[in-house]
Parts: C-alpha cells; structure tokens; sequence
C-alpha cells in the first residue's frame, strides 16, 4: 500500500468521527468466499423464512464489486443507539427495541453517510462510491469483522469490547484504494452461552447461526400473517423487535448512552403504558411513529403484536 492509500484511510476515520460515528474500519473491497456456503446452507434451511428478499442478489451479497463498479474498499462504521434511560419496561409494559424508540435510522445514518461521501470528495478528490444502511444486499457485519471492528457473537450479530451491540451498522464502498485494517479474528464470548439461553423462542440454533423464521423481531416486523399459535406466551411482551439476546449480553455492560437527538423517544411515546397500547389508534400511532421505524409494521401489524401476548 502506498502512503497515498495510508493518507486516504486517517482522512476517512477522522471525518466519520466528525459526523458522529463511532468506529470505522477500513477493508478491501473482494469476493467473501468463506462466506458464500454459509449463506447457501442458511437460505437452504429457509432460516430466512418469508423474508424472500434474503434469497435475492446472492452474488451481490458476497462480491461489493457487483455493486460499486471498480469497488477496492469497503468503509464500515459503527453509530451508537444505546438510549440514556429505557422506555417504561416493567413485567406487565409492552416493549419496543430500542433501535426505534426515535426516528427511523435509515434516513438518519443515510443522510450522514452521504455527508461523508461528499466531506470525503471534497478532501480527497473525485472517486465513486454508495452509502448503504441496512437496505441492500450487503453483509454487513461480516464487512465490520473484516475491518477489525468486533468479532460476531452466538447471537450471531457484532459485538465490539467497547459498546457491546446497540448500534447500527452502515458502509461506504468505493472505488478508491485505501489501507485496510486488519480483521478481528478472536472470538471473544468464550464458553458464554447467555443468548442462546435466553432466547425464548429457541431461534439461536448454534453459535452464530440465526433461524430468522423463529426469531420474535421476525414474528413481530417481518412476518405479515398471523404469529403461529405454537409461539403464544414466548414474546415476554415484545410488539416490535427483541432485545433479548442483546440484553442478557455480558459485553453491553459497556453500552454508553448515543449523543443523537434524533434517536430520543416522542415525547407522546415515553408516556404509553399497557392500557394506552391496548386502546392505541390510528390518529396517535401515525402521530408517534411518523417517523419512525415502527411504521414498518403498519397500524394493523402492531395490533396483531398486542392482542398476541
């Protein structure tokens, strides 16, 4: 690598810390052939259960240059969700995962992303390059790990020694060659098996091997029918999401509270409690969630999630 390319890569992580993102890690843009019979035997399991669009542009999923033309680096950054104090969460209160207490990160994160982009352009000169967040065919924490960012836990998602998981995962690849991190290859959960333990539908199958089809986000987001009869009473009051296996987690203990206003609950939202859920409609739920990623489930969706506990 050129000291060009050692340049590029401090240009890039001080102007992501600037906008706000906690970690970036650098790596090269290039076919994840360790990944690629991982994925066929998930998808041939149908652990992706309804969710079709996982089945989708494999080839993309594992070659960035099928997606950026001249793809040589993928930037992966880490941005903190983990809110200051958790929405009301007694025994008998409905949950939501705290990744959509506030505004929906999608167009949060993308619009910092495209900031970077255009900071980065500015700074270094014309390269091409996308921002993903969550929303195309990228893995993207098989990316982070790559980068040296976490490693990925039983629960099969990134865990990072110093925030732990509650935090969104977003890429910039480009066809700019930069000096690539190395990859964090220890595993650092050891012999901890708290996620899988807790998981109340069983949905954690083996050590980092997901069955989406069983997993309480996927009943309560993905699924678009009726929640099988055979999960009734596992939810422990989840109508959107889980946290489950993230909160049992022994690395969260290092979760700090975001610094973005527009990750903070609705005012109205704070106020909820399990007879204001119950008799929610559909003036207060497009008022409260107008923004947010609890949209995703639709006014009808969330009430199937209630009327299911």
């Amino acid at each position: 690598m050129t000291n060009l390319s050692d340049k590029y890569a401090g240009i890039i992580k001080s102007q992501a810390k600037k906008l706000g993102f906690d970690f970036c890690g650098i790596a090269k843009a290039e076919f994840l052939e360790e990944e690629a019979p991982k994925l066929e035997q998930w998808l041939n399991q149908h652990y992706h259960g309804e969710m079709a669009y996982m089945a989708n542009h494999f080839d993309k999923r594992l070659d960035p240059t099928k997606l950026v033309d001249g793809a040589k680096t993928v930037v992966s950054l880490i941005y903190n969700y983990y809110p200051s104090e958790r929405l009301s969460e007694g025994p008998e209160d409905y949950k939501l995962a705290k990744y959509a207490y506030g505004q929906d990160y999608h167009f949060v994160i993308k619009d910092k992303l495209k900031r970077l982009l255009a900071v980065l352009q500015e700074k270094i000169g014309e390269f091409g390059g996308k921002a993903f967040v969550d929303s195309a065919p990228v893995m993207e924490r098989q990316w982070a790990q790559k980068s040296g960012l976490g490693w990925l836990g039983k629960n099969s998602l990134l865990l990072n020694k110093q925030m732990g998981s509650f935090f969104f995962l977003a890429e910039l690849i480009i066809d700019l060659e930069v000096s690539p991190d190395p990859p964090m290859v220890k595993d650092y959960c050891g012999t901890c098996t708290k996620c899988i333990d807790a998981c109340p539908t069983e949905a954690i199958v083996k050590p980092g091997v997901v069955n989406g089809s069983h997993c309480i986000s996927y009943f309560t987001i993905e699924l678009k029918e009726q929640i099988p009869q055979e999960v009734k009473g596992k939810f422990d009051n989840w109508i959107f999401g889980c946290d489950i296996c993230q909160d049992v987690c022994p690395w969260n203990r290092f979760s700090k509270a975001h610094k973005e206003p527009l990750f903070d609950p609705h005012p109205d939202l704070k106020q909820l409690r399990k007879k204001d859920w119950e008799e929610i409609t559909a003036e207060t739920f497009n008022k409260v969630f107008k923004k947010s990623a609890v949209k995703r489930t639709k006014f009808s969706g969330l009430l199937r999630n209630i009327n299911f506990q």
